[in-house]
């Protein structure tokens, strides 16, 4: 992109916000409006996917305690969203599952980390946005499992995962002091898994610095039962950060500089793994109270070198293997204005710009006779530029009906240059013919799309709420399945993150995927919420869901996909609740916890059941707290996976009961957690676990990818 062209889309982002905003806030002071709540800068924590004004009930936040638990079971950070109904992951490297929401995955979530807006640069989306944040350093995690208001997602059809670093740390004077230290280390006997993370804060009452480091490692796990080892799921990762946060009055500056360092990530269902991953990032957000309302600002800029090849798993790289290439920067800012309106109605409006720079080249290995002489350009300077604008009203009707009305805008520009296959003769034929095909067309696409969300909810009474809305989302072709061009065997086999063995082709027609949702919940509790229970029915019609039609066979019992629109749809039901059992000084407190979710996902077009849907699936956990001793006892049911899509080769898969225990002790400044996941060792099969291709290429038996045996864990924190 040319920098004026840069400029001028700068420029019209810029004027998208302020002419809406220069309006209301006008308005507003003509009105003489009630003023929102100002930022409690003392206490300050940053509201996950929570803004003044209207909250859906589909939002759940991960509690503190919960994240504690859940440090001692695994270093990836998708795995948080472990017990929340309507989400689910999907096997990938050991820090980096995929999230999938309602039966809708992968780039169809929005995923925000500490406001970034992060995509994958490899074409397995081997570095998903959640592996770029060590759950060791995640001071809030939230999700939106249904209709989700504008102002929290663009560009995506499922919902939004949020996540955030912990909110900067003051002193209370002028003097500077050490505010918080803090030391970790956990061991997970599956595996041989080891992490440790450090984090420090010095600060005084106007400006904060804080650093975290994290490490995590582990070797290949054992599955349960007589399943045996996991072939490529051993990984190594390095994180850390430096945070700067300023103070004054009712403003806060935070900025932060981030680096990423990933050796090693095996991937048992991918035919390659992740040989380096290097990422370097800045992020800077400003939040200010004014007398209109506040004002949210977030600017990002982030650099990823990314590296694939085999492990030994897959036979190393003795004779070169076969490496593949990214490079990629991404940036953007999001500006957003939350304007108090008489009566306890909010205004928000914003305007979001992400830029997109990708590289994907695949060197040539000496004397290879098919992967030389040139270098294979799969993707050659693409380009993904999506501005958007959004307004959204928060109106009180009455004291039990309130409501949320949102529009918004996204434009998405793409764009790569020409390509070239290894050009190794009438061997590569098919990718030869391709890529002047792929030459010979226009790379330039531009998508236009309409977001609307609608939501009313009725508040009959302290202990009970209904909500009923529409969403209509959308979201544009990412570069992979828009400009993916290799016919050949190996070429195409080298693209997509589906976990299935298959090969995937590009399509220069595709469309944006149009999703619309109706959804109800209904909220019951106690006054005091010691007890509650929440429910969520919705049903999702897509249009232009970007599915694949078959092409070709391939060798193995495998075939040849390209992205294809089709017609689709999802239904399903959320099911949450929680109740306190006991509350006594002899025994006490004790909680029982539940979930459950339900989804069925059809592609009408195909006249099949759509790949990574999850089955029907239920947690229950009983917590129990007793001064500083907490423990649970958890069981985690899957029932049998029958709705498959065959066109695939998506697997069946057994049902499962899985029993997860653990304890710690809390004392002065140290913490300990013992448990114990697959009590039992149950053999199991990951549902959206993928076929194992790790196994498979040592072993010559193809089977689903086993699910993890028991693992005795152990932490040990200490706040210094």
């Amino acid at each position: 992109m040319s920098i004026s062209l840069l400029r001028r889309r700068l420029l019209a982002g810029s004027t998208l916000l302020a002419a809406p905003f220069a309006l209301f806030v006008t308005q507003a002071h003509a009105d003489e409006v009630t003023p929102l709540p100002p930022v409690d800068i003392e206490s300050h924590q940053t509201p996950t996917l929570e803004d003044r004004g209207f909250t859906p009930l589909t939002q759940s936040s991960i509690s503190a305690v919960d994240m504690l638990k859940s440090l001692a079971r695994t270093d990836d950070t998708a795995m948080l969203f472990g017990n929340t109904a309507g989400v689910s992951t999907y096997k990938a490297g050991g820090v980096s599952s995929l999230p999938v929401i309602n039966g809708l995955n992968d780039d169809r979530v929005r995923v925000v980390i500490d406001g970034m807006v992060i995509t994958s640069t490899c074409p397995n989306h081997m570095n998903s946005p959640l592996s770029y944040i060590d759950p060791t350093n995640v001071g809030t995690a939230s999700v939106i499992a249904g209709l989700t208001p504008v102002s929290m997602g663009g560009d995506s059809i499922a919902g939004t995962i949020s996540v955030e670093s912990p909110a900067p740390l003051f002193g209370d004077s002028e003097s500077v002091s050490v505010q918080a230290a803090k030391a970790s280390t956990f061991y997970r006997s599956n595996g041989d898994g080891l992490s440790a993370s450090v984090s420090a804060t010095v600060a005084n009452d106007k400006v904060s610095v804080t650093y975290v480091g994290s490490s995590a490692e582990s070797d290949n796990y054992q599955g349960g039962g007589d399943n045996g080892e996991v072939r490529s799921s051993e990984y190594k990762s390095l994180n850390q950060s430096v945070t700067l946060a300023a103070r004054e009055d009712r403003h806060l500056v935070v900025l932060q500089a981030s680096q990423q360092y990933t050796p090693y990530e095996g991937y048992p269902n991918q035919r390659m793994d992740m040989t380096n991953n290097r990422s370097s990032s800045v992020n800077g957000r400003y939040e200010g109270t004014y007398g209109w309302g506040q004002l949210d600002a977030h600017a990002f800029w982030q650099n990823v070198d990314h590296e694939m090849n085999f492990l030994d798993d897959k036979g190393g790289t003795a004779t070169g293997g076969m490496p593949m290439n990214s490079r990629s920067d991404s940036g953007g800012y999001t500006l957003k204005a939350s304007i108090a309106l008489k009566g306890g109605d909010v205004l928000r409006i914003g305007n979001e710009l992400n830029l997109m720079r990708l590289d994907d080249w695949w060197p040539p290995v000496a004397g290879s006779m098919t992967m030389s002489p040139d270098t294979f350009v799969n993707i050659n300077g693409g380009k993904r530029d999506r501005l958007g604008a959004f307004v959204e009203w928060d109106a009180r009707w009455s004291e039990n009906w309130t409501s949320e009305l949102g529009l918004r805008n996204d434009t998405v520009w793409m764009d790569t240059s020409d390509v070239q296959s290894y050009d190794c003769g009438a061997m590569c034929a098919a990718d030869n013919a391709a890529a002047a095909a792929f030459n010979a067309a226009d790379h330039q696409r531009s998508f236009v799309n309409f977001d609307l969300t609608a939501v009313a909810r009725y508040e009959a009474n302290p202990t009970s709420a209904f909500e009923f809305g529409f969403a209509r989302k959308s979201r544009a072709p990412n570069l992979y399945e828009l400009y993916s061009w290799g016919r050949g065997r190996m070429a195409s086999s080298m693209i997509g993150w589906f976990g299935d063995g298959n090969g995937y082709v590009g399509n220069l027609d595709l469309d944006s995927e149009i999703a619309n949702t109706v959804s109800a919940t209904a909220d019951f509790h106690s006054v005091d919420r010691s007890w509650e229970v929440r429910v969520t029915p919705y049903y999702t019609y897509v249009t232009d869901y970007i599915g694949v039609t078959k092409i070709a066979p391939l060798a193995g019992g495998f075939s040849q996909f390209q992205f294809v629109n089709h017609n689709a749809e999802l239904y399903g039901l959320n099911l949450s609740g929680k109740a306190r059992m006991w509350n006594s000084a002899t025994y006490g407190e004790g909680t029982l916890k539940g979930t459950l979710a339900y989804v069925h996902g059809r592609d009408l077009t195909a006249d099949t059941d759509l790949y990574h849907i999850m089955p029907l699936n239920a947690s229950v956990t009983l917590e129990q707290v007793y001064k500083a001793w907490t423990g649970h006892i958890q069981l985690q049911g899957v029932t049998r996976k029958t709705d498959v899509d065959n066109l695939r080769g998506e697997p069946e898969t057994p049902a499962y009961l899985l029993v997860n225990l653990g304890t710690s002790y809390s004392w002065t400044n140290v913490r300990i957690d013992v448990g114990v996941d697959n009590l039992f060792d149950k053999a199991y099969s990951e549902p959206l676990g993928g076929m194992a291709i790790g196994d498979f290429k040592a072993t010559g038996i193809l089977r689903p990818v086993p699910g993890q045996g028991r693992s005795i864990n152990l932490g040990l924190t200490l706040n210094l």
